[in-house]
């Protein structure tokens, strides 16, 4: 299933007000439901601890470095457990407190919600409650722009037709209008007295969330709401990078066991004892233990804190503030920072992502005739479900009093029927208010027209129309439609059909949203034969929905056309440019919605997805009704394969969602025909730079996304939207974005990330995503280059110890050499790193190519770095061994030793993996020089103190004087720089090779900034130096013509005394 699809059906019995039934009238079993408390947080008080330990260890670093701490407790190692214990104490307790300061975060959040106050009505009154202690069948009243508490079925409201206008942004992320009716038995009781009287018995099945109410009954509290059941599909996302690392880890820990091995063998080889097969288990276990730092367990805590301390930058970008909400963007999750530096598909919503879902009446097209055009106004001013608010009252006072008249503005579930209803007020035709039953309306002449409103026909996405029946002030009966053309010209009979057909093609090609409208008059007989069928459907017990629509079908033919309108929606501001943008940056662009086609695509043109000449393949229902589906997918096949044999031709593809689900319905037309439809249409869409998805349900945005993701080469995708519709889609891609649109929240709150407009999604990929992929790839190699130095010349000392399992490195410096003299430089890299200035990113979208496809991450990268760190580690090794076998004396004749020599190791190793990052390093600032210099300050520091006081917790005083008598020889300095500078001359060579042979695009704009830099700096100091030339001219000329006196002086004075 893809992510968004629902399964889950229920019903039950509620007792309003928890009265139980008369004896008699039926069996009576109390039932249990849960209460109203909100529960978002994973963890508890009680259960933190051993939960999160749970899931920290379900990590394989973790549970690892666990079971090396057992070992290191079990048997006899040449290790302290403080060496793996410490370590794992500071990962595991530094994620702890994150993973808590998140949950208790979500606890706040609960609370809020739990602890709301709610009024309810008990025993004829109102009483005032905590939202938690809400329960099934209690009466809740609920006051104008309240929020309600649970899902409710609606009693009564405070008007007379029982009706109330909710926003259910919170739940499906549409902040439009919608309407909602309380159940007729019940809408009279208006009262908290009339409520309490209410008799039991009524049957609530299949209930769906009710609205913003008056009196209404809770039906589901808590965790069982369809809110918290929306919430619980949520999955985990993994981006790339942690796939690599698990990948590397792997790898590494073959190494680690290939290491034990070959130590092991060659300990009893050497000893010529081959038997002793459980001391040689004993001993395996030992090296494991010894050479386990090749694994780097705090590269785990090292890329949580940066991607969550990196998330920051995202919320504090300025550029991508919106002054009209007052909002920035959002981070809900900071796992996938980097993905989105590596986004290949980007699938994007239309209405309200890139169109600003401003609706504005353009134009509409009535056929000739003054009885039709006044039929037409009053149609448009009557079909539809908008509702008219009045300004609110303040202390008495009514506000947005204008000229004597009381302001009003409409509200509605369309944006497109506030348009035409504001468009008809423009035109002459003002709607007023729906009055006991009736719809006012006032015509040209400032006359008040009433309509008694009879039947509301609504509007749904399979008939695509909706209707109402009228019936006028002189008894005429008059049923109203409007709808999309293609659901309402098959059923006109009379009207310019071919007429009106011209114009709705010639507005959807503008990019224009257009509607049919039509009409027809009813008799008595016919209405009340209407009435008996819409009844007969509503009171059905079984298939409701299936009998309205067939009740709908029978009734809304015969039309007679009216016209047709067209309302714009305008294209957000710089959509065009990010669109562009990101075309330049090698991402393909897919626009999923559900307009018809030509509407869809003259957005796509003026967003710039489409170009002029850009050739347009159409998959769509019109074409395989002309031809089979398989002839027409092999025929657009052949069209995009012949630019692999000749010119380049750019394509794009249009497809309708009815031809989608053919596509992807598995037949035996492909089994016949040897094919795979999937594959056909995937090899198509490779070969598009656009394609351009209509009449698409939500569940086929999630399927589209999902197909690409499965395709041979898993790229990864970004959906981005507004909308209750686009959540599907959002969940289904790496990586979600939602817009924080007119639409709603829900799409921001179950996006990965959101944004206020489509345009800061350039900024979003182009320069953050950027960065955070640079930085995360260099943090994950470098942890792996720093433990191969590390770790390798251990390895190296277990043949000169005789196998014995003596470790190089004092204990305190292998436990601080990850947490301490190297974190904090790699973290700061990571979360300051800037290799290009911003501007040049956006500026040049290419250069997010280079980084595609994760090619930072490569094996052959990987495996580089791998080797530079061996022969770093062989450097150190050898180097101090060679250059100290025979200078082993200090200037007082002490011999070093062997914890001197480890010393000396350590010394060039956090010297050289430290200037390593320093070389790497594009962007200094003072935090930089600080922590890189710094840290390698407290290094020097640490030793001094280590070995500079006897310890009397330690059992043993090994590490005494032992840093000041390395320091104390000359040749240990030179030994320190010499090897420092080799170990770092390779990386250097190769990277001037390089630049100078095949640079990247990278490494020529790099160039270019230094140039440009360097240019700018010698152009202001030309001008210093311009200004202060004639100043000191004079100066340096008497300077000279002194100090030339003073040397022939001097020579002749030597001369003569001589």
């Amino acid at each position: 299933q893809c992510t968004g699809e629902e399964s889950w059906v229920d019903s039950r019995t509620v007792y309003i007000g928890h009265k139980v039934p008369p004896p008699g009238t039926e069996a009576y079993i109390p039932q249990r439901f849960p209460d109203n408390r909100v529960v978002s947080s994973k963890y508890t008080f009680w259960n933190f601890i051993p939960k999160n330990l749970f899931e920290q260890f379900r990590r394989i670093a973790n549970f690892y470095f666990l079971i090396i701490f057992l070992v290191q407790l079990i048997i006899d190692t040449p290790t302290s457990p403080m060496t793996s214990g410490l370590p794992l104490f500071f990962v595991i307790t530094v994620t702890a407190i994150k993973q808590g300061y998140e949950d208790w975060i979500r606890h706040k959040a609960d609370n809020a919600v739990n602890q709301c106050p709610v009024h309810v009505i008990q025993h004829g009154k109102v009483v005032r409650k905590q939202s938690q202690k809400l329960q099934v069948g209690d009466i809740v009243q609920v006051k104008e722009d309240e929020t309600f508490p649970c899902d409710l079925i609606l009693l009564s409201t405070s008007r007379e037709d029982g009706t109330c206008f909710v926003t259910t942004a919170s739940l499906d992320g549409e902040s439009s209008h919608k309407t909602y009716y309380a159940v007729q038995d019940t809408k009279a009781f208006n009262t908290a007295e009339e409520v309490d009287t209410l008799h039991n018995g009524i049957i609530i099945s299949k209930c769906s969330l009710s609205c913003l109410v008056s009196l209404a009954v809770a039906i589901y509290t808590g965790m069982e709401t369809k809110m918290a059941l929306n919430y619980q599909s949520k999955s985990q996302k993994r981006s790339a990078v942690e796939k690599s690392m698990n990948a590397y880890l792997i790898v590494y820990l073959g190494i680690l066991i290939s290491k034990a091995l070959i130590n092991t063998v060659l300990k009893y080889v050497w000893q010529a004892n081959p038997n002793l097969l459980i001391r040689a288990f004993t001993d395996f276990l030992a090296f494991m233990v010894l050479f386990n730092y090749i694994i780097p367990v705090s590269m785990y805590v090292t890329v949580e804190m940066q991607k969550f301390l990196g998330s920051y930058f995202i919320l504090w970008d300025d550029d991508m503030f919106d002054e009209e909400l007052g909002e920035g963007p959002l981070v809900n999750t900071s796992d996938l920072n980097e993905e989105l530096g590596q986004v290949e598909y980007v699938f994007t919503d239309k209405t309200g992502t890139l169109t600003e879902n401003n609706m504005e009446l353009r134009e509409c097209c009535i056929l000739p005739g003054a009885e039709r055009e006044e039929l037409f106004f009053r149609a448009l001013c009557l079909c539809h479900t908008v509702q008219v608010k009045e300004e609110e009252t303040v202390d008495g006072i009514k506000r947005g009093i204008h000229q004597g008249k009381s302001t009003s503005f409409y509200i509605s579930s369309s944006p497109d029927e506030v348009a035409l209803v504001e468009g008809m007020k423009r035109l002459g035709f003002t709607y007023l208010r729906l009055k006991d039953s009736h719809m006012e309306i006032l015509n040209r002449e400032d006359e008040m027209e009433r309509f008694e409103l009879l039947e509301v026909l609504n509007f749904d996405s399979v008939r695509r129309r909706m209707s109402v029946i009228v019936k006028s002030s002189s008894g005429e009966y008059y049923l109203f439609c409007k709808g999309a053309d293609s659901s309402i010209f098959p059923r006109v009979v009379s009207g310019k059909v071919e007429q009106v057909r011209a114009r709705v093609e010639h507005n959807a090609v503008e990019g224009l949203r257009t509607l049919c409208v039509a009409y027809k008059k009813l008799t008595h007989e016919e209405y009340d034969q209407t009435c008996r069928l819409l009844n007969s459907a509503k009171l059905a017990l079984q298939d409701r929905d299936k009998k309205l629509a067939e009740a709908y079908d029978v009734i809304e033919k015969d039309f007679i056309l009216l016209g047709a309108t067209a309302v714009e929606d305008r294209l957000q501001d710089k959509a065009a440019d990010t669109i562009e943008s990101l075309h330049k940056a090698g991402m393909k662009v897919w626009v999923l919605t559900g307009d018809k086609m030509e509407t869809a695509a003259a957005t796509c043109y003026a967003s710039k997805l489409f170009h002029r000449n850009t050739q347009i393949l159409e998959l769509t229902t019109k074409r395989t009704e002309e031809q089979s589906l398989h002839d027409v997918l092999f025929d657009l096949s052949r069209t995009v394969l012949r630019q692999l044999s000749g010119d380049y031709q750019d394509y794009g593809l249009i497809i309708a969602g009815a031809t989608l689900s053919a596509v992807l319905k598995p037949t035996q037309d492909v089994t016949n025909n040897g094919g795979n439809y999937k594959e056909i249409f995937l090899e198509i869409c490779r070969n598009c730079s656009a394609v351009l998805c209509c009449r698409m349900a939500p569940l086929q945005k999630a399927q589209i996304v999902k197909l690409i993701k499965a395709s041979k080469e898993h790229p990864i995708t970004l959906a981005i939207g507004d909308g209750a519709n686009d959540v599907s889609m959002i969940l289904e891609a790496h990586v979600g974005i939602g817009i924080m649109g007119k639409e709603g929240r829900q799409a921001a709150r179950n996006s990965d990330y959101a944004i206020t407009k489509f345009k800061h999604l350039k900024k979003m990929l182009l320069v953050h995503g950027h960065y955070y992929y640079i930085r995360i790839a260099e943090l994950v190699q470098y942890f792996f280059y720093k433990n191969v130095c590390f770790i390798f010349p251990q390895f190296l000392y277990q043949f000169f110890c005789g196998f014995s399992q003596q470790p190089l490195y004092d204990t305190a410096y292998l436990t601080l050499y990850n947490i301490s003299f190297t974190s904090l430089p790699i973290l700061l890299y990571s979360l300051m790193e800037q290799h290009i200035n911003m501007d040049i990113l956006k500026r040049d979208p290419s250069l997010y190519r280079d980084i595609a496809k994760n090619s930072l991450l490569r094996w052959p990268t990987f495996i580089y770095w791998t080797l530079l760190g061996v022969f770093d580690a062989m450097v150190f090794f050898f180097g101090a061994f060679f250059l100290f076998d025979n200078t082993t004396f200090t200037s007082n004749g002490q011999m070093f030793g062997n914890w001197t020599f480890g010393t000396l190791v350590f010394t060039v190793l956090v010297f050289t993996v430290t200037l390593k990052l320093a070389l790497d390093t594009h962007y200094w600032t003072w935090i930089n020089h600080f922590v890189i210099w710094g840290s390698l300050l407290f290094y020097v520091i640490f030793s001094l103190l280590w070995g500079g006081i006897i310890w009397p917790f330690l059992n043993y005083q090994r590490m005494y004087y032992v840093f000041m008598q390395m320091l104390s020889s000359g040749p240990a300095w030179l030994s320190i720089i010499l090897l420092i500078i080799v170990s770092l001359l390779p990386d250097v060579v190769k990277k001037v090779l390089c630049r100078a042979l095949c640079p990247s695009t990278t490494e020529r704009i790099q160039v270019r900034q230094h140039n440009s830099h360097d240019l700018h700096f010698h152009r202001e100091e030309k001008i210093q130096l311009a200004y202060m030339s004639n100043i000191y001219k004079c100066v340096y000329i008497s300077v000279i013509d002194s100090f030339l006196k003073e040397i022939i002086l001097y020579t002749v004075t030597i001369c003569l005394g001589r």
